[in-house]
């Protein structure tokens, strides 16, 4: 039998362990949440995501006030004493001054484009953001501001007064069901699981403290002179995400 040399021998055991890893990695690629920690055997790395469901008892509602009129500073005149009509009503209706916010001050032409980009007035928009409205007095609130003079309403946010000890409650359980899953792995690999090393929050919780709708409906009840809007404001989802690391041995 003819003999390999010693060199081209080792050339091509190389290449044969490298052939057998790359078959292992193709194959047995691990899940996006449940990762080994390829330089450190003995740890265990898992992300985990659990969604607690709670219902709202707040809202945030932004309304708006269109004024029009020939010039700029009659329009401007106009839509400042609308906008002062709306505020006093808000405060009648036992709201925190706090609460009521205006913003988004627009004022822009209104062109008649049958007649060669012709101005014929102009229209002013100033929104009025109103929070921190229990949830029972939404609807009344929203029928009884027609009245009072908002002509628009853009868009209702739901709140709970419950979300941050929900959002603990939800990382709670997302720890929790990261050693369930850490647990798993641990003994298809033969080992036993040890001690959290490190746990990491990646959640960003702040950003959907509210569930907000553009309120295409409301606005239209206000174009048909509805006297009563039905809110329905479902359920807020609290969601937590985490990445566990568990020693193994």
């Amino acid at each position: 039998m003819r003999r390999m040399n010693k060199p081209l021998a080792a050339a091509a055991a190389a290449a044969a362990v490298l052939g057998l890893t790359a078959c292992t990695q193709a194959t047995d690629a691990p899940a996006p949440q449940a990762i080994v920690n390829a330089q450190n055997q003995n740890n265990i790395q898992v992300q985990s995501q659990e969604e607690i469901k709670v219902v709202p008892d707040k809202a945030e509602v932004s309304f708006a006030v269109s004024s029009q009129a020939a010039d700029p500073k009659s329009v401007q005149d106009l839509n400042s004493t609308d906008v002062n009509k709306v505020i006093d009503f808000l405060k009648s209706t036992g709201l925190d001054e706090k609460s009521i916010q205006t913003s988004n001050f627009g004022l822009q032409p209104i062109y008649d484009w049958n007649d060669g980009q012709k101005i014929t007035g102009y229209e002013m928009r100033t929104s009025i953001v109103v929070s921190d409205i229990p949830m029972d007095q939404v609807g009344t609130l929203l029928s009884s501001s027609i009245d009072a003079g908002i002509n628009t309403i853009d868009r209702i946010s739901y709140l709970s007064s419950k979300y941050d000890e929900t959002y603990q409650e939800a990382l709670k359980k997302a720890v929790e069901s990261s050693k369930v899953k850490a647990e798993a792995m641990a003994a298809a690999s033969e080992k036993s699981l040890g001690a959290v090393t490190n746990v990491q929050e990646i959640s960003s919780y702040n950003e959907n403290r509210y569930t907000t709708y553009a309120a295409d409906s409301a606005t239209a009840s206000i174009e048909a002179g509805a006297k009563a809007l039905a809110i329905e404001p479902g359920q807020i989802s609290v969601t937590a995400q985490v990445t566990v690391t568990y020693s193994i041995k």
